[in-house]
């Protein structure tokens, strides 16, 4: 078993990690079928009620697997349920999942373990995870590759506000003091941006400041900008303020690279043996990101009817933020070989690894759907 420690907030997920190479053993997969068969009778009767409502969209017969057992799946979420979720909670609700034959249950990470780690050790078959995690855990020995990509352009940005200095543009990263949480990826891409855009990256001070209310932080002088990705954190600060200043890191490719994330991962050799549920499990996530991608509002009651503690108003204009967004450079999940080349190499150039070997295998399009 890996030893990790993990730090979370909604935009990123920092992990260390030691090898591990342990896989799903027997057991683990009987008690989960059995807790499948024992489940099978209600969760027909939920597909049911969901055909009754109006039906899956795009999904065939919710009822399509009745008579047949469910193979049950485990996705563990990166952090607590949120936008980019959207569609796994839309394909669950209106019943895509069991059309494929799929008992799937949606977990949040538990405590000393990441969804990584959990798909590495077999103690789930999906979960979320992104590049920049991804890579260094391949490194460390753990079997991980991303089979499919929530968002084909990174969303993260820089938020400020108005009067600290802090602008659009990156050479007035300058001066400033950035609140992270002292991950080396923070401080290259930070330093990067500050070059790119004529500044002395030397005079940017970096403080950590955990999981605060960012825009209280802001706003209070105690750091002048930070790192949240702009569908949710800034998304919610602009709705409470009007000074909020955001740099998204997409409009800035000729200084730092895009990357994937948040990313779906599974565990190669699992993947290999069992291709059949792979395909079975990212074609009902594939429908129900494109449902998403056609009724944000539908996409969002999933949503909210999965999680009700969430902001209503925020989730339901999170998710139309994100709708476009999920397939903005064609069909759900697909990654590109430039994308991971081009973040791998700048890693590698960061010494945040070694060298590029661990993007070989790191990724495959294989299990989505034929476009």
């Amino acid at each position: 078993m890996a030893a990790q420690s993990t730090t979370t907030t909604s935009t990123r997920t920092t992990t260390t990690t030691t090898p591990t190479t342990t896989t799903p053993t027997t057991a683990y997969r009987a008690r989960r079928r059995g807790l499948a068969v024992a489940a099978l009778a209600g969760a027909l009767a939920l597909a049911g009620c969901s055909a009754a409502g109006g039906g899956p969209v795009a999904g065939g017969d919710a009822s399509g697997a009745t008579g047949a057992e469910l193979t049950p799946v485990t996705l563990m979420l990166n952090w607590t349920p949120n936008a980019h979720h959207a569609g796994f909670y839309y394909a669950q609700e209106h019943g895509l999942y069991e059309a494929a034959g799929l008992d799937v249950e949606i977990l949040e990470p538990g405590d000393g373990i990441g969804a990584a780690a959990a798909v590495a050790e077999g103690r789930a078959e999906f979960g979320i995870s992104q590049a920049e995690s991804l890579l260094p855990a391949r490194a460390a020995g753990m079997d991980l590759a991303a089979v499919a990509t929530l968002l084909p352009v990174n969303d993260s940005v820089l938020m400020g506000v108005r009067g600290s200095g802090f602008t659009a543009d990156p050479g007035s990263l300058a001066g400033l003091t950035y609140g992270g949480y002292g991950g080396a990826l923070e401080t290259e891409i930070m330093s990067a941006l500050t070059s790119c855009g004529g500044g002395d990256p030397d005079d940017v001070e970096f403080i950590e400041i955990g999981n605060v209310d960012y825009l209280a932080g802001l706003e209070q002088g105690k750091f002048d900008v930070t790192w949240v990705f702009g569908g949710w954190d800034a998304l919610r600060a602009q709705s409470e303020a009007d000074d909020v200043v955001v740099l998204p890191m997409a409009e800035h490719e000729e200084c730092i690279p895009n990357w994937y994330t948040p990313v779906i991962v599974g565990n190669s050799a699992n993947l290999a043996a069992d291709p059949d549920t792979a395909r079975a499990f990212l074609d009902a996530t594939s429908r129900g990101y494109d449902e998403v991608v056609r009724d944000p509002a539908a996409g969002a009651a999933a949503l909210l009817a999965a999680a009700p503690e969430l902001d209503a108003d925020l989730v339901e204009r999170a998710v139309a933020y994100y709708a476009p967004r999920f397939t903005a450079q064609g069909r759900f999940g697909e990654m590109e070989d430039a994308v991971w080349q081009r973040f791998t190499e700048f890693l590698v150039g960061a010494d945040m690894l070694d060298d590029a070997s661990p993007v070989e295998g790191a990724w495959t399009n294989e299990y989505l759907p034929a476009a």
